[in-house]
């Protein structure tokens, strides 16, 4: 099958946290033999961001780890008819400008022959409704959701059963554990400081735990204000800025734990959907503690795949007991890979991918 994804970057993963799964997916695809192109478009910010904090050297991970992958830059004002070409599927993603979601709808609904999905991978349709209903999805199949929750609110819009759940999950051709354990010590969270999402969060459930529980805490994300900075060298905690998620794996290899500090929008009005890092630390078997989040669809196995906190001594107690109970760590990678491994891997998400369009193609054909 031809598939065009159109991305607001493949390139950088530069707080576009879309850009690990796509990656995983996408190299799925590609290896079960179907024609997949990326499109991006010139001027991405995530992109324009990653080549002013680290220069070109900063895509060398990514061009390393996958070298099946490319993009074509497209400028905007290209006809919606010549980027589509002749494929056959088509997702756009929710990152991209209305204009050229409306542009690619309205060449389906002129009798384009490929089936048409969009993809939301964002809390916007909740914290800034009227953002996402600025898209025309008139054109459109259906809507991939990565979550059920957000698939709630496009049925409560009249999308009915042309909204499916699809969940990020994990490259588990890249994010699996070390080949040979070397030395691990402290804790480490990759993430983004963001906009004040989830700030408190992180000084209850990260910072203050790990001091209290005597564990060096690194840090890895962008978008860190001077304050933010301020409170991490208030804590003890070191700062190393953007690292390419190519390279998290070897990150969490040199680590006793991680943390999950779940947004605030996921942990209140969009329960279930974890952020993309628990799919990739489980799967590179690091132990982890979460902050509360409601795994309300059951996607884990909580207490077993991780231990869950419900403020900061717990958590502070958890993380001494990682860090001294080596049959509790080993208990919890195993539990962890195993949860991945049979349910949340791209290869699984390909799968239901295209169970999705085969069902729409026999909806068309029998229409």
């Amino acid at each position: 099958m031809k598939i065009a994804y159109f991305t607001h970057s493949l390139d950088s993963c530069w707080n576009h946290g879309n850009a690990h799964f796509l990656r995983g997916v996408l190299r799925e695809l590609i290896a079960r033999g179907h024609d997949v192109r990326a499109l991006e478009p010139a001027g991405a910010w995530s992109l324009d961001n990653l080549l002013a904090d680290a220069g070109e050297a900063g895509l060398e991970p990514y061009r390393a780890a996958y070298p099946e992958l490319s993009s074509t830059h497209f400028d905007p004002a290209t006809p919606a008819d010549e980027l589509i070409g002749d494929a056959e599927l088509v997702i756009v993603h929710e990152w991209n400008d209305p204009a050229l979601v409306a542009a690619i709808g309205e060449a389906r609904r002129r009798g384009g022959r490929f089936t048409l999905l969009f993809h939301d991978t964002h809390h916007r349709a909740v914290s800034d409704p009227d953002a996402i209903r600025a898209f025309d999805l008139s054109g459109y199949d259906g809507v991939l959701a990565f979550g059920e929750a957000l698939s709630e609110v496009y049925r409560r819009w009249g999308w009915g059963g042309r909204v499916w759940t699809w969940h990020e999950a994990a490259d588990t051709r890249l994010f699996h554990p070390p080949e040979v354990e070397g030395e691990r010590d402290g804790l480490v969270w990759i993430g983004n400081w963001g906009d004040g999402e989830r700030t408190a969060e992180l000084e209850r459930f990260l910072f203050a735990p790990a001091r209290g529980a005597e564990l060096g805490l690194d840090i890895y994300g962008v978008r860190y204000p001077d304050a933010a900075r301020e409170t991490l060298a208030r804590y003890g905690a070191r700062y190393h800025g953007w690292a390419p998620n190519a390279l998290a794996p070897s990150i969490f290899a040199r680590h006793l734990a991680t943390v999950h500090v779940p947004r605030r929008y996921y942990a209140t009005i969009l329960p279930g959907i974890p952020t993309i890092r628990v799919f990739e630390a489980l799967a590179c078997g690091i132990p982890l503690v979460s902050a509360p989040w409601a795994d309300s669809e059951g996607l884990f196995r909580p207490g077993q795949d991780f231990l869950t906190a419900r403020d900061g001594s717990e958590t502070e107690s958890h993380l001494r007991s990682i860090g001294q109970d080596l049959p509790l760590r080993a208990h919890l990678v195993a539990s962890g890979l195993a949860t991945i491994r049979a349910r949340h891997t791209c290869a699984h998400r390909v799968d239901e991918l295209l169970a999705v369009v085969a069902g729409l193609n026999q909806q068309r054909t029998a229409a």
